[in-house]
């Protein structure tokens, strides 16, 4: 089997839910439980760091991973969506796991797939941690999916879990209330593990705090313990922070590679998991830290973060998608100098979007699209909606054909932003 009739099989024959929604959810852990006797409890051979939450866990994920990997650590690093390749979600020290080794897993496990029929994300979770095991990595940070509790990784048993912040997603699975939401992503704060909350916020905090007495373990609040006074960006596009704690800088001028004022919340998160990490025996000294976030992106891959693609005019994609990533986003946009707004947008059909519309500029001049995938939401419904709420612009059958239509529009002194969809992003970057 060849690569490509590989991704084929993944991508059609199993059920997944970044395409097709709904249908490919499972509310149980069971065919995750089977696969992981089947290989004989893979992660169970290496240490492990969980991540959950919202917004901000695939960031917080990948600095973690470029902070260990400078320590001088052999990393596993599972992720979810891909943008542009399957393999970007199973990374050890920033390099994809090889096309020979995807199918080669398939292949050699038709029989258990065949027999359990796995949901896409239960094969792939799978794979990375048969992948890692058989590699010997020394660490591996993995995110969560969707959620926590029926997650296919909460079968780990990590170092330390981390939760960065809490917001209305995925609803039709993790409940229509931020508690109810917390209480889907508390499922991954385990027995005698410390977990790190990135934010501290009013309708869910008691919610983490009961779980951790409930297990047994100590929590900790990130933004309790450090704060950001001061951040600019340097002339080779990175943002630069000083941290406190207890009033006292902790860390001057660290440099992230990551852009994004939002990223400020993410990074506090970050350290406050090192802390954490290197009382679990870890060694990770100060000049990792430094040197793992000035170069986080480049270390690790990461895509799709206030990701500038081009200049004259700026050109800059983010996937952020849902109410609070779309908040983010628009403070960006307000951040950023520019003569005139254009923005290149398409949404999932199974969001509601009339919120995340409501919070976008008017004065902006709109190219309403389409993902290729069946899932998105159609350009003209999406055309629609906005002009009901003041949002002017038209519609393009293809994100290709909407961003060269912006292109067509601008002036170099102008922003073209690109979001709405991890889908729309990944047709860019």
């Amino acid at each position: 089997m060849k690569y490509k009739k590989t991704l084929d099989f993944l991508f059609s024959q199993l059920p997944m839910y970044q395409r097709i929604g709904k249908a490919a959810y499972k509310g149980d852990l069971n065919d995750t439980l089977a696969l992981d006797k089947h290989f004989e409890h893979p992660h169970k051979k290496f240490k492990t760091i969980h991540v959950a939450g919202t917004n901000g866990k695939g960031s917080v994920s990948h600095c973690l991973a470029a902070i260990l990997q400078t320590a001088g650590y052999k990393v596993g690093l599972y992720t979810s969506p891909h943008l542009k390749d399957f393999r970007e979600r199973i990374k050890i020290n920033g390099n994809k796991i090889p096309e020979n080794n995807v199918t080669n897993f398939v292949e050699n496990n038709k029989d258990i797939i065949e027999k359990l029929k796995p949901s896409f994300f239960e094969i792939t979770v799978a794979m990375a941690f048969d992948y890692f095991a058989k590699e010997k990595v020394d660490i591996a940070v993995i995110e969560v999916g969707m959620g926590g509790r029926l997650d296919s990784t909460n079968i780990i048993s990590p170092i330390v879990s981390i939760i960065t912040n809490i917001s209305p997603d995925h609803t039709q699975f993790l409940g229509n209330t931020i508690e109810k939401i917390a209480c889907e992503k508390a499922g991954i704060i385990k027995h005698n593990t410390p977990v790190v909350i990135g934010e501290t916020q009013e309708h869910t905090k008691h919610v983490f705090v009961k779980k951790a007495k409930d297990v047994n373990t100590k929590i900790y609040f990130a933004d309790n313990k450090y704060s950001i006074d001061y951040s600019m960006q340097s002339i080779d596009n990175k943002q630069v922070f000083n941290i406190l704690e207890n009033n006292e800088i902790v860390y001057q001028n660290l440099e992230v590679d990551l852009l994004g004022l939002y990223q400020k919340k993410n990074i506090i998160t970050v350290l406050q998991a090192v802390d954490i990490i290197k009382k679990q025996g870890v060694n990770i000294e100060t000049e990792n830290i430094f040197s793992g976030l000035k170069d986080a992106s480049k270390i690790t891959g990461l895509l799709g973060r206030w990701q500038i693609l081009d200049n004259n005019p700026l050109i800059v994609c983010d996937t952020g998608h849902n109410v609070d990533g779309i908040k983010n986003v628009v403070a960006q946009i307000k951040n950023t100098p520019y003569k005139k707004l254009h923005v290149v947008i398409g949404f999932v059909n199974d969001k509601n979007i009339d919120e995340v519309l409501s919070l976008l500029p008017k004065d902006a001049t709109y190219y309403f699209t389409r993902a290729s995938i069946p899932r998105a939401l159609d350009e003209n419904i999406l055309t629609e909606k906005a002009h009901l709420i003041g949002l002017q612009g038209k519609q393009y059958h293809t994100v290709e054909k909407a961003l060269n239509a912006a292109k067509n529009n601008s002036d170099k002194e102008d922003l073209i932003f690109i979001g709405g969809s991890n889908f729309i992003v990944a047709e860019v970057v």
